[in-house]
């Protein structure tokens, strides 16, 4: 019975390892996509990341 119970939390443990790796790497893709479009050279692009931080209501200025 102790098999199957330190069994269980391993399963556990890597499924909670596992998310915490893609909630980082969705944070970290998304940041360094934001930080790229929000410093890039034309101004259309450079726009619609400014618009779309006063869409979220996200001060800038």
């Amino acid at each position: 019975m102790a098999h199957t119970n330190i069994a269980e939390q391993t399963v556990v443990s890597q499924g909670r390892t596992a998310q915490l790796m893609q909630a980082g790497f969705a944070a970290f893709l998304g940041l360094g996509l934001f930080t790229i479009i929000a410093f890039s050279s034309p101004a259309a692009i450079h726009n619609a990341a400014h618009d779309s931080r006063h869409g979220i209501t996200v001060p800038c200025h």
